[in-house]
């Protein structure tokens, strides 16, 4: 590693190793780190709209702080700031990084390479509030006049995950009669499936792509295309474009009802906030809502770059993670939110960490000696519980992060079961765990129900599930995921892992180009694999 990495003794790296060893001895088990004095209070924390417990952690006093001036040492909060305020963070793709600015209610301006971008971000969010509320109000309508029902986002990676999340976790403030589709990938299936629920004279569909080249989103734009020609109805009169300006998407020869740019300082999975997810979250929540949504993820963004390490909540939520993968050697992170609205939150943390922190190299270049991401999955309680807590309790342990909502977005169904609602039979099964997690239970006469414990978790608490608190949720994550990138000084805005598939797939792209062109063109020249599998697809059968 090169100099200003984590290995050396100044940053407290070595003494966190070292440390390791005295939480491995039996008596700093999780449960009787459970019965310390002032355990609750000292390891948990309110910040930013959000309740984290992390008392329930693998962590002692010494570790707690040792990891605070590690974050210190590294001047993290200092490289958050430099990030808000619109320095080229991403220095391989020599590239600011402000996901924040697009959710920016201030006065105050924010330059990037010598240009305040807020003008543009306000006029487009203008344009998603005045073209959202012209289609509610039926001022725009489809070719043959019918007012928009069905809106279909055609996208794929950060231009679907993060809209799918929001839009499901705040389905209940959906403007009555509309729909929201998402079509990602490109297996005909999912097409199919789409246009079989759809009324196309009522569909409106968001193609969105920064480059509008990527082949995913292409080919299902196209298609779609031909599905709306083949209906006898003009695609001009039933498509808008999310896309950077001067792409294919922005081409005045293509007539569309309307384009909403994308910026380059603004990755694709922290794009939620931008005109990736404000132009279906507008037409599909209202405006109104994803404006509230934005104001909650600024305030979280707010207290992720002022507060102090100490109750800075996404900052000690990364801390806890490099403790838990450099030190105590857990290679995954599950996340279980107790709300089953926040079924595709899970999704969208995959890949909003996995591709941002899944580096091999440093942001000098260097080849990184330890182990940076982990792998991240998660399911919705109750049901991840009847799914891989078998293994979560007795198998290869893993850290868990719980979610919990303290009121229900329908609270009007209150029949008792056992003497409680169903959401409060819901929070049970959510304290239990983290509890038998932790706790464990031994068994003399049965190993097979012998729990050793001593597995790590934390919880998260909101308030309910408004679209200010699905805001603070998501800038939480995205803060955390930041910051683990700072402390570990890797860039966490770039995905060149992304683009070997992609570059391989076109060389075989190309060879079915050939065959679709010409019946006789022969395999002949590939690998035996490649061969096989080619000629089974042309052939149909195996």
């Amino acid at each position: 590693m090169s100099s200003n990495n984590l290995c050396y003794e100044e940053n407290g790296w070595q003494t966190l190793k070292n440390h390791v060893e005295k939480i491995n001895l039996p008596e700093n088990h999780i449960k009787h780190l459970l019965t310390k004095k002032n355990r609750f209070n000292k390891f948990s924390q309110k910040g930013g709209g959000l309740f984290y417990d992390y008392s329930h952690q693998r962590l002692d006093d010494i570790a707690f702080i040792d990891l605070v001036n590690l974050a210190k040492s590294l001047k993290i909060k200092n490289l958050f700031n430099s990030m808000k305020m619109g320095e080229t963070v991403n220095q391989s793709e020599n590239r600011s990084a402000l996901h924040t600015a697009a959710r920016h209610f201030g006065n105050t301006p924010i330059y990037c390479k010598g240009k305040d971008v807020m003008p543009d971000i306000r006029r487009v969010l203008n344009e998603i509030k005045a073209f959202s509320r012209a289609i509610h109000n039926k001022e725009i309508v489809g070719s043959t006049g019918k007012p928009f029902k069905d809106i279909v986002v055609i996208g794929i990676g950060g231009s679907c995950l993060g809209p799918e999340f929001v839009s499901k976790a705040l389905k209940a403030y959906a403007v009555s009669g509309m729909q929201l589709h998402y079509l990602s990938n490109v297996d005909i299936h999912n097409f199919g499936a789409i246009v079989s629920a759809i009324d196309p004279e009522s569909t409106l569909w968001v193609a969105i792509s920064k480059s509008y080249t990527t082949p995913e989103t292409t080919a299902n734009t196209l298609q779609a295309y031909d599905f709306m020609r083949s209906k006898g109805l003009d695609p001009s009169r039933h498509f808008v474009a999310v896309t950077s300006k001067g792409s294919p998407g922005d081409d005045p020869s293509n007539p569309m009802l309307k384009v909403f740019h994308m910026f380059d300082f603004i990755g694709g999975r922290y794009s939620v906030t931008s005109a990736v997810g404000g132009v279906p979250l507008s037409l599909y929540l209202g405006y109104d809502v994803f404006e509230r949504f934005l104001k909650g993820a600024e305030e979280m963004d707010i207290h992720a770059a002022e507060t102090s390490p100490e109750e800075n909540l996404p900052m000690i939520a990364a801390l806890i993670s490099i403790w838990n993968n450099n030190f105590l050697g857990y290679g995954a992170q599950a996340i279980i939110p107790y709300a089953s609205p926040l079924s595709r939150f899970a999704p969208h943390i995959q890949q909003l960490y996995m591709e941002s922190n899944g580096k091999s190299v440093t942001k000098n270049g260097d080849f990184f000696k330890e182990d940076t991401g982990v792998i991240i999955f998660g399911e919705p309680g109750t049901n991840a519980q009847h799914s891989f807590f078998q293994l979560a309790h007795q198998g290869r342990p893993f850290p868990v992060e719980f979610i919990g909502v303290v009121n229900p977005q329908y609270n009007q169904y209150n029949s008792m079961s056992k003497g409680v609602t169903n959401h409060q039979e819901l929070w049970a099964n959510m304290m239990a765990q983290a509890t038998a997690l932790a706790v464990g239970k031994k068994d003399e006469e049965n190993p097979a129900k012998h729990f050793s414990g001593n597995r790590p978790s934390s919880t998260i608490l909101l308030n309910d599930l408004s679209p200010e608190n699905i805001g603070r949720l998501l800038s939480f994550y995205e803060a955390r995921t930041v910051y683990e990138a700072f402390i570990w000084d890797i860039n966490p805005f770039d995905q060149f892992g992304v683009e070997l598939g992609k570059k391989t797939a076109s060389g075989i792209r190309e060879e079915m180009v050939k065959r679709n062109e010409n019946s006789s063109h022969k395999f002949d020249h590939l690998d035996d694999i490649s061969k096989y599998y080619l000629e089974t697809l042309f052939s149909g059968k195996i």
